[in-house]
Parts: C-alpha cells; sequence; structure tokens
C-alpha cells in the first residue's frame, strides 16, 4: 500500500457508520467517549464536505439505542438501515447500498472496534475492497480489545487512519476552494487546538495594532 494511487479520493470514497449507539457508548473504554462523539461528528461532516456517500447502520436500534443525533443530524433525510446481523457485510441491505455507489474505496468507523468494525472490514478486505478503518471514530470494550483488533485488521490488509488524516487526504490542496472552506469549519468544531487557534488567528488579524504612547498626531 503505497504511491499516490494508494490515497484515498473522495470520488472514490464510499463511508459506512457502525453503531455508534447509546449501548456501545456505555462500555466503550479505549477512548474517552466525549473524543468518539466529536471524532465521529468530525467525520460524518468531513464526508458531506467532499460528496461522500455515507451508509448510516444500527444493531437492534429499539433495544440499543438510536445513533447519536452527532451524526443523524448531519444526514437529517437519510434512512437509517437497522440490522439484526452483528456483521454488518453479511446484511445484504447495507452491503447493496455500499455496492450502489459504485466505489471501491471502503471506508468503516463504528462500535465496537472487535466486532462490529472488525467483523465486516476483515470480510470486505478478503472480497477485494479497499478498505480503511477510521480508529479515533471508533471504540472498544477495553484498550487491549481495542487494539488487538487494529493488529488483527492490519494482518488481513486493512488500512488505518485517523479522521483528520482522512480529511487532509480528502482535501489534499488547499488552493481547492470548493472544499477548503467547508472543511476549515469542520475543522474548527472538532478539531479541537486547530480548530481554537483558528478562531485565535482571525482574532489577532481583525485586533487593530494599539498605538504606542506619545506616537501620533
Amino acid at each position: 500500500r503505497n504511491g499516490l494511487d494508494s490515497l484515498l479520493r473522495p470520488e472514490d470514497s464510499v463511508l459506512v457508520l457502525i453503531d455508534h449507539q447509546p449501548y456501545q457508548l456505555a462500555n466503550l473504554n479505549s477512548h474517552d467517549p466525549h473524543m468518539v462523539v466529536n471524532a465521529s461528528a468530525g467525520l460524518a461532516k468531513a464526508a458531506k464536505v467532499f460528496n461522500v456517500p455515507t451508509i448510516l447502520t444500527s444493531v437492534v436500534a429499539e433495544r440499543g439505542g438510536l445513533i447519536f443525533p452527532q451524526i443523524t443530524s448531519v444526514f437529517p433525510d437519510q434512512e437509517v438501515i437497522d440490522r439484526t446481523f452483528i456483521n454488518t457485510w453479511e446484511d445484504p441491505k447495507v452491503v447493496d447500498a455500499v455496492k450502489a455507489t459504485g466505489r471501491r474505496q471502503l471506508i468503516i468507523a463504528g462500535l465496537w472496534t472487535e466486532v462490529c468494525v472488525a467483523m465486516p472490514a476483515i470480510q470486505a478486505a478478503g472480497e477485494g475492497w479497499d478498505v480503511t478503518v477510521i480508529t479515533d471514530a471508533s471504540g472498544g470494550t477495553s484498550v487491549e480489545a481495542h487494539e488487538v483488533a487494529i493488529q488483527r485488521m492490519i494482518a488481513a490488509g486493512v488500512n488505518m487512519m485517523t479522521w483528520m488524516a482522512l480529511a487532509a487526504e480528502w482535501q489534499r490542496d488547499w488552493a481547492r476552494m470548493e472544499s477548503a472552506v467547508a472543511l476549515t469549519n469542520v475543522v474548527q468544531e472538532h478539531f479541537a487546538g486547530s480548530g481554537i487557534a483558528y478562531f485565535w488567528e482571525q482574532q489577532l488579524l481583525n485586533t487593530p495594532v494599539p498605538k504606542a504612547a506619545g506616537v501620533g498626531a
């Protein structure tokens, strides 16, 4: 996995967000839950900026809860595919939705990493899909569970990235103004220090320089 063609492109990407639900979040121990919710929302908004088709799916939502509103509010008119399959890639509705996009760069994030992310990622990679998992928009029941799942997926040929690395790879060039401004807005909202630094930069640029004492008319 190297060379320019191995980088992810928005026109070839399709995103599947899996089981970002209250039940799974309640036993999330690999990350600070706030961070996972924030990263998931940033990922969803980045996908919208670049017009990347995004499939939302939950598992037994009547018991596990609805997908976080931080995600569904990004795609307010989109139906969430609710499954009984633990392995998303065994549900024909999800697979058909992905295939209908005509894209081959499959990007996955979800809860939990060791179960609902690893299963579809490994299966899809074995079927010839170019699979990438977004690790900070995913999480497991323990640090060990998350990390072992990542090792297992890497061994199966799955690529690993964080959500901001993906967004930067989609953008590729800040001269692409059709997405640069909208992506900057996402960074401001969801990329912590860099977002705050940008606000500060704008403040400084718009703050008049005071005159030194004794200088002027």
